[in-house]
């Protein structure tokens, strides 16, 4: 007990006072954010409340003469006698208002403007514009709800790994595959090309003649012929009934990333370092062209039978459309931030997407319009991705990260984070190159930790079991 030196001995304050008083202050801090939870409002300030905010949404129309509103004689169909009696606590207001209580707020009877002809809304409106009102107060009872333009995303079934291939004794950078889908071939740092057989996943062939590591691979359709192409600056044309090489095509200054043949003529395409497309005569190993423009690495190209025959993206990041037989830059597209490092080509519609770092877009041929962003949060470099006719976008990331995507919606519905083989580092999860077989049903994903990862659907996955959990996003971006 504490004493005073010249008066009584003082009481210390009870427990039970002291936690009165942190409760009340605790009310008076939280009360405004927690009205509802901590305490019951009483009548008098609701009403009061109440009318401050009719006031303060109708004040601007309240004065209007009765013959302008809605409800005047002849003039339309009557409307109700006062606002306040259409919200929530307006009851209230007007029985205070019959009891006398001087001290509530309540508006006089609102009389809607009629509107002119020209100035009246359509059907289809989501607001109602009133005369003289401010834009600080929106009539948020009037407004419709507006559904989403987004379109619905298509069940897909889940893919999982089912088969792990290890032979090479390097990075594996590219893989193409034979259009009669028998076989693949991949392309790796250790300067060797490999095929493989699809069904079993065994090692048919190994092709050595590279120098340096090869990063593009192609296999024609129409001939007996595989296109590799690496960083020795090479680009090389294998006889696979020889399986040897029979021409080689010279002209590029620095390392070549990328390649693709032309689907209807005998050409081919190669992009490289030296910030330049090459278009080759297959035949007479002739440099037809260099298509020239872009201000970085050519890292991924792809042709079309129709214009624009040549689409390409750069490291400094654009994407340009060529006219093959002018030799120039049809259109370019400056919608990326970061480096077009990989495009995809639907095999049914006149659409591609592309992807870097910021995002994935799509894009509509011929004219290159955009069309939407995807909706993956894939924050990493992508380094490849590929699209079947089932409409299912795969992406994989420099993280080791597989994305699948519904084309249609861009909802990402499966994300995969592939392991590496024992003894490999965790930074060498990065998946380099991706590519479906011709049916579409099996995925093919090449890693950094020297193996080749086989994917299909899950066959026993229903749309019960993994359901859809998409919620499209609030505002479309026009970049």
């Amino acid at each position: 007990m504490a004493t005073a030196a010249d008066g009584p001995p003082v009481e210390p304050p009870s427990l039970e006072k002291l936690s009165l008083q942190s409760l009340k202050r605790s009310t008076d801090l939280f009360a405004p954010a927690h009205a509802d939870s901590l305490f019951t409002p009483e009548a008098e300030s609701k009403r009061i409340r109440t009318g401050c905010k009719v006031r303060a949404e109708y004040g601007a129309v309240e004065d209007l003469a009765p013959e302008q509103g809605r409800g005047g004689q002849g003039k339309g169909p009557a409307a109700p006698s006062s606002t306040a009696s259409a919200l929530p606590g307006a009851q209230d207001t007007e029985d205070a208002n019959r009891e006398g209580n001087s001290n509530v707020i309540v508006p006089a009877p609102l009389m809607l403007p009629k509107a002119p002809e020209s100035t009246i809304p359509a059907k289809n409106s989501s607001t109602l514009s009133i005369p003289g009102s401010s834009d600080r107060f929106s009539t948020s009872a009037l407004m419709e709800r507006i559904p989403s333009r987004w379109p619905w995303p298509t069940w897909h079934a889940p893919w999982k790994n089912y088969r792990a291939i290890s032979g090479h004794l390097g990075w594996v950078r590219s893989i193409a595959f034979d259009p009669g889908n028998e076989w693949f071939c991949t392309g790796s740092a250790d300067r060797t090309i490999k095929i493989w057989d699809l069904a079993s996943g065994t090692l048919k062939l190994t092709l050595t003649g590279h120098i340096e590591q090869v990063r593009g691979l192609a296999v024609s359709q129409r001939h007996t012929y595989l296109f590799s192409a690496g960083d020795d600056k090479q680009v090389k044309c294998w006889d696979l009934e020889q399986n040897k090489i029979i021409r080689s095509y010279h002209g590029h200054l620095s390392g070549v990333y990328c390649l693709a043949l032309h689907p209807t003529i005998d050409i081919l395409l190669t992009g490289g370092r030296d910030s330049v497309c090459r278009v080759w005569d297959i035949r007479t190993k002739k440099h037809v062209s260099a298509l020239t423009g872009h201000d970085n690495t050519v890292c991924s190209v792809f042709a079309r039978p129709t214009d624009p025959q040549v689409v390409t993206g750069s490291h400094d990041t654009t994407i340009k459309f060529w006219d093959l037989v002018a030799g120039r830059t049809m259109c370019t597209l400056t919608h990326h931030k970061k480096s077009v490092r990989a495009m995809a080509l639907h095999p049914k519609e006149k659409v591609f997407a592309s992807a870097s770092a910021d995002n994935i877009k799509k894009f509509s041929l011929p004219k290159g319009e955009f069309l939407q962003n995807m909706l993956s949060q894939q924050k990493t470099i992508i380094n490849s991705m590929a699209v079947n006719e089932d409409g299912v976008l795969a992406t994989g990331g420099d993280n080791g990260t597989l994305w699948f995507s519904d084309w249609k919606s861009g909802h990402n519905f499966q994300l995969d984070q592939t392991m590496v083989q024992p003894g490999s580092l965790e930074s060498e999860a990065c998946i380099y190159a991706l590519s479906y077989d011709a049916s579409g049903s099996r995925l093919v994903t090449c890693q950094a930790d020297k193996t080749i990862k086989m994917w299909k659907e899950d066959l026993a996955a229903t749309p019960e079991t993994y359901p859809i959990n998409f919620k499209p996003p609030k505002d479309i971006q026009r970049y």
